[in-house]
């Protein structure tokens, strides 16, 4: 069996592409959505292997003052047939918002928000 190298999907108004890193690819996340089109690279992806797949974490808003919101993309484990064999794939992204308030009193109770978007697309293995 072989294992994807790049993702293409897609969900809402969200459109995301990751490479891995692996089979010469340069590991990278793009996301896009209605307001803008990110391109992370290298160290500015979290990647962690969990029992659910792997999670791809970047940060897509940063403020000094208010917070940050994130976006997680959900791997499932994929086996493809071979090289160059594209499979449907389905899977979720999570959007979180950690608001962050100046005033102490308001940083009480849940600390972050979730918004999930199903993605739908493919996963394939390419070499470069």
């Amino acid at each position: 069996m072989t294992t994807p190298n790049i993702y293409q999907l897609r969900g809402g108004q969200i459109i995301v592409n990751y490479s891995t890193g692996d089979l010469g690819s340069l590991k990278s996340l793009e996301y896009q959505d209605a307001l803008q089109t990110l391109k992370f690279k290298g160290d500015e992806l979290r990647i962690v292997e969990s029992e659910i797949g792997t999670l791809v974490t970047v940060t897509i808003r940063q403020t000094i003052d208010t917070g940050s919101t994130s976006f997680t993309l959900l791997l499932p484990i994929v086996n493809l047939s071979g090289v160059n064999t594209p499979t449907n794939i389905t899977t979720f992204g999570i959007t979180t918002l950690h608001p962050l308030s100046p005033i102490l009193q308001f940083n009480q109770g849940q600390r972050e928000l979730y918004s999930v978007t199903q993605l739908i697309g493919i996963a394939q293995a390419i070499p470069f």
